[in-house]
């Protein structure tokens, strides 16, 4: 529902904010329905809490950002910062009586420049939309994450998202080069750059990159391009162990090779795909490793890959013939998400990063973890950068079950920091690990985290609860 400035509910705290928000946005751009902004509440995460709106705004340009701000300002309400909502930890979670700034209509591709290699976006621009139209072009936006069709170029920076190429390519913050961004209290700031160099005081690009909205709201992105590579080849190998293939992942690295892509499913993934897509992947395989090369000559790259999966161990090597088959491939690989959540109805998924040689250490604790919590755990992983998603499968609707599966996946953390690793790849801490947070930087780097939110949002407005 719509609500004009007449129609609006009259309390005073809810009537002044739709009074002061109608003045510098349309009335379409204004939600207020229960039923509608309820949509709005929150993530894709599982066991975040997620309070009730008071209204949901989408702006169109930054002119009303910045009204929103200095409005949500002026009436010290906290804001909360989205965009599709395909996140994994409750960073886009509302708060009770928050505005919720949804910003999927600043969905705008400002410019592309083959010469300089950038594009300049908007937040709400989609992750593929974007690829597809430099790929026009000859040019390569490489971040995939896997809800790249859904996913949003402002939630990939808010999270300092990855995606299956991060081996070869790296991850969101390395693509963007500067930004303009709404400051709490509707000041303008710019930042970084549209040069290919620049090292002009400190780095506030990177800064916002993953800060989840608690500093900012970007509203306008420089990101950096790349020429198109060529056709990628996919070679799957399969593995009577997860321990075998976590060695051929070492043995790849360690012997130079650059692949664009190196992806890891284990046997509980391979059969949850199998059951949702019906692809007919090898079943027998304890773990199943996926490589892929987009050099000028994959084929030898591939070969040379499949040779060290076979000494690691691999009892079948298997590359693709062709795109299409690569592409099936990788599609397998993009479903694994969906298809573990389809094993139990409900899904924890974590997102431990280790260093590549404890692959191997993290893979074989959470299989003792699931035993232990009698859980169905499957594990996928960006094999090549070390960052594995566990996913927890669990029936929400047994209290004992879910019990479990919060421990098992607190237990993962743990394991993730014993080994040298970080709570967080890519899906951000949100609230669903900001106790977590705290345990890996330690209570010095809490303090200075804080001191920044602070000299960005002294009335503490922005995204309030998330990260610390």
């Amino acid at each position: 529902m719509i609500m004009s400035r007449i129609e609006a509910p009259r309390d005073e705290v809810t009537g002044n904010l739709l009074d002061r928000l109608l003045a510098g946005l349309p009335a379409d751009a204004v939600l207020t329905d229960p039923d509608v902004t309820a949509a709005y509440a929150h993530d894709m995460a599982s066991f975040c809490p997620a309070g009730a709106p008071a209204v949901v705004v989408l702006p169109r340009t930054v002119e009303q950002v910045q009204h929103v701000m200095r409005t949500a300002t002026e009436l010290r309400l906290p804001v909360v910062p989205q965009g599709a909502r395909t996140g994994l930890s409750g960073a886009a979670n509302a708060t009770d009586g928050c505005v919720v700034l949804s910003l999927t209509r600043m969905d705008r591709i400002l410019e592309i420049n083959p010469v300089d290699r950038i594009a300049v976006v908007e937040p709400g621009v989609v992750n593929a939309a974007l690829a597809r139209a430099v790929d026009d072009l000859g040019l390569c936006y490489p971040p995939d994450p896997s809800s790249w069709e859904m996913c949003t170029i402002g939630g990939n920076i808010g999270t300092a998202s990855g995606g299956l190429c991060c081996v070869k390519y790296g991850v969101t913050a390395e693509y963007v080069l500067g930004l303009d961004v709404v400051l709490a209290d509707g000041r303008l700031m710019s930042t970084g750059r549209r040069t290919a160099k620049g090292v002009a005081g400190y780095d506030l690009t990177r800064l916002f990159v993953g800060s989840e909205g608690s500093l900012g709201i970007v509203v306008r992105a420089v990101l950096a391009l790349r020429p198109k590579p060529p056709r990628q080849l996919v070679l799957a190998a399969e593995f009577a162990s997860s321990a075998a293939a976590c060695d051929a992942v070492c043995r790849i690295m360690a012997g130079g090779h650059v692949p664009s892509l190196l992806e890891l499913m284990d046997r509980t993934t391979v059969k949850a795909v199998n059951a949702l897509t019906r692809m007919g992947l090898p079943e027998t395989t304890e773990a199943l490793l996926l490589a892929a090369f987009d050099t000028t000559d994959p084929a030898a790259d591939l070969a040379a890959v499949g040779a060290l999966c076979e000494e690691a161990g691999a009892t079948e090597v298997v590359p693709a013939d062709d795109a299409a088959e690569s592409e099936l491939l990788l599609q397998a690989r993009r479903s694994s998400l969906v298809a573990l959540e389809a094993v139990k109805g409900t899904t924890m998924i974590d997102d431990v990063c280790v260093p590549r040689s404890r692959l191997g250490d993290l893979v074989e604790g959470v299989e003792r973890i699931a035993d232990k919590h009698r859980l169905t755990i499957g594990v996928v992983a960006h094999a090549g950068d070390g960052n594995t998603h566990p996913t927890v499968c669990f029936d929400a609707r047994d209290p004992d079950e879910c019990r479990r599966a919060r421990e098992s996946f607190d237990e993962i953390m743990a394991l993730g920091l014993e080994l040298g690793g970080t709570i967080t790849g890519e899906h951000g801490v949100g609230v669903l690990k900001k106790e977590w947070l705290a345990r890996e930087i330690g209570p010095v780097g809490l303090e200075m985290q804080r001191a920044v939110k602070q000299a960005f949002d002294p009335l503490g407005i922005l995204n309030p609860g998330k990260l610390f």
